[in-house]
C-alpha cells in the first residue's frame, strides 16, 4: 500500500526516525557494555550465536546484513578477546564453524541482563501496550521484507 508520493516524501520522517532509533539503541548498548569490554556490534554477534545457534560466518553475515570482510574483522576482534573460536568443519574443511569459548559463554550468559537494562533505557518512556504495538508493527514490516532473523523468530504470518 503506497503511502508516499514525491510531493509528501519531503515531509516523511519514518526513515529518519528508524535510523535515529537504531543509532540511539547502539549508543545505549555501548554504554551498558563498556564494563564487559565489548561493543554493541559485538553484542549482536554474540547474541545471534547464542540465542539462534548460528555457527557460521556466512549465516551471521546474512542475519546482520554485513559483508564477509566486515564479519571477518569482527570475528578476529572477538577471537582476540578470547570470546569465540573458529574451527574447520570436519565434514567440509572449506567451512568454518563458530563456537563460544568458556569466557564467551560466561559473557553470553550475562547479555540478556545487560540487553534488558539497555532496552529499558531505550523504550522506558513507552507504556506496555505501546511497546507491544511498536514491536508488532516493526515485526510486520520486517517479515514483509523477508528479514531472515525476524522470519526465524516470528515465522511467516
Amino acid at each position: 500500500m503506497p503511502h508516499f508520493t514525491p510531493d509528501n516524501f519531503p515531509h516523511c520522517a519514518i526513515g529518519m526516525l528508524l535510523g535515529r532509533a537504531a543509532i540511539l539503541k547502539d549508543r545505549i548498548l555501548d554504554s551498558h557494555l563498556e564494563s564487559e569490554g565489548v561493543t554493541a556490534a559485538q553484542f549482536k554477534v554474540l547474541i545471534i550465536v547464542t540465542l539462534y545457534q548460528v555457527d557460521t560466518p556466512a549465516e551471521l553475515c546474512r542475519y546482520l546484513g554485513v559483508d564477509s570482510g566486515s564479519m571477518t574483522r569482527m570475528l578476529d576482534r572477538l577471537e582476540q578477546k578470547a570470546l569465540i573460536q573458529r574451527q574447520r568443519c570436519p565434514e567440509d574443511r572449506r567451512q568454518v564453524r563458530l563456537a563460544l569459548t568458556a569466557d564467551g559463554q560466561r559473557l553470553a550468559d550475562r547479555l540478556p541482563e545487560v540487553g534488558a537494562k539497555a532496552m529499558n533505557e531505550l523504550v522506558g518512556v513507552l507504556q506496555a501496550d505501546e511497546l507491544k504495538t511498536l514491536e508488532g508493527l516493526l515485526a510486520k514490516v520486517l517479515l514483509s521484507a523477508g528479514d531472515p532473523l525476524i522470519v526465524r523468530r516470528f515465522g511467516e504470518r
